[in-house]
């Protein structure tokens, strides 16, 4: 068995449920039975059109490599998967198996873009009237293999922020901006001369910065900034402690105000104009090298079903809730939040968690709602509230869907 976990940054869960029995989570599908010369839990096919290119997986696959392999772009493989839709979970496959490879890839933000809009390859597609409430408690193969749609937007990743060790250290600061430069002052006595009319103090007429704005950063050419080069602004904000333990302190949360992009540089100092901003961007603020996180995609399905809620047990070490993004208390649909664990914990984008809370003793925990993974660090990662049945509180816990 082969697992897409753990080497592709982004992963897409299929439903906790699929009709016939197959589970979709870490545990991999007890169902294995012999086909052909190998064990499989899926139905792989065995007719493909005349001269199809088919490849048979070995032993160290996973879809991430395979799309890198095949179509130039790892990213794609989420289309890969959808034209293999025997494949009922991703984290899954399995050598043997026969993978028909040589389709018509749509670039990724092409693809994200499409299922945005609601049309091309990446639209998910119209179910049948009357459909939604056939099944009770269960998610259909149909559903689970349903196409994979953009689990968030741009402004999510990029304008959110991260949770990280207490006291990080950043190559660049922002030291000044052009409006540093224009409080001059009347000096007396008067004189011609330019040089003695004015005195300039320490001030600015602006604090808060914003698009378009110009800056200076505390580093040129010896710290190997180049013009052209982009730069996420992060500003460092409170230490985040762990809502079950309030003297237990996960890390500072810092916050992503927007991007910069360097325009000249000089010896030890550069030029950079602010190109976008999350909010207000202050003198004072750090800067890191600005790395591009595609939207990752997942296969929407229902929520997990009330009626089939995780034991209290299987939650006891599961993932919580530490906060939201935004200062507020109260949490629902659309709301992102962070979670207790990351890449190192075996997370990574795209995943889909369902979203519980402990009931009283005695009694099994209530689905509040759904999650997905947009990012992570090593032992973090922020989400986005999918769908939410009841307010969501930090130290609610998370359960891989």
């Amino acid at each position: 068995m082969n697992t897409v976990r753990g080497c592709a940054v982004i992963a897409l869960t299929a439903s906790f449920l699929v009709a016939g029995g197959v589970a979709a989570d870490d545990t991999p599908p007890r169902d294995l039975h012999l086909v052909g010369d190998h064990w499989t839990a899926w139905q792989p096919p065995t007719d493909f059109p005349q001269g199809a290119t088919v490849y048979t997986i070995v032993r160290g696959d996973t879809l991430w490599d395979l799309a890198a392999r095949f179509y130039g772009d790892p990213y794609l493989w989420p289309q890969l998967w959808e034209q293999n839709r025997y494949v009922l979970d991703a984290h899954w496959i399995y050598p043997g198996d026969p993978l028909l490879v040589d389709v018509e890839v749509t670039s990724a933000d092409e693809y994200a873009q499409s299922a945005q809009e609601g049309e091309g390859p990446g639209a998910p597609e119209e179910s049948a009237p009357g459909q939604e409430d056939k099944y009770r408690g269960v998610i259909t193969a149909e559903e689970a293999a349903g196409a994979p749609v953009p689990l968030g937007a741009e402004a999510d990743i990029y304008c959110s922020g991260f949770i990280g060790e207490r006291d990080l250290d950043f190559p660049y600061q922002l030291v000044g901006s052009e409006y540093g430069a224009l409080t001059p002052s009347l000096a007396g006595p008067h004189d011609l001369h330019w040089k003695t009319i004015y005195s300039y103090k320490r001030d600015t007429v602006r604090y808060d910065l914003a698009t378009g704005d110009v800056v200076y950063l505390n580093h040129g050419d010896g710290a190997r900034l180049q013009p052209g080069q982009l730069l996420s602004v992060v500003s460092a904000r409170d230490l985040v402690r762990h809502p079950r333990n309030h003297s237990s302190v996960v890390g500072r949360y810092y916050a992503y105000l927007g991007r910069v992009r360097v325009l000249s540089v000089q010896e030890e100092t550069a030029i950079a104009e602010i190109l976008n901003s999350c909010g207000p961007i202050r003198v004072g603020d750090y800067l890191r090298p600005f790395e591009p996180q595609p939207v990752p995609l997942g296969r929407r399905t229902r929520m997990r079903p009330i009626n089939l809620p995780a034991s209290a047990a299987q939650l006891q070490d599961a993932p919580t809730i530490l906060r939201s993004n935004d200062p507020v208390v109260s949490m629902g649909q659309g709301t992102l939040v962070y979670i207790d664990h990351g890449a190192d914990d075996d997370v990574l984008p795209g995943d889909l968690f369902t979203i519980y809370r402990a009931n009283k003793p005695g009694l099994p925990p209530v689905v509040l709602g759904e999650l997905a993974i947009l990012s992570t660090e090593d032992h973090t990662a922020l989400g986005r509230i999918l769908e939410s049945r009841y307010v969501v509180y930090a130290g609610d816990r998370v359960e891989r869907k």
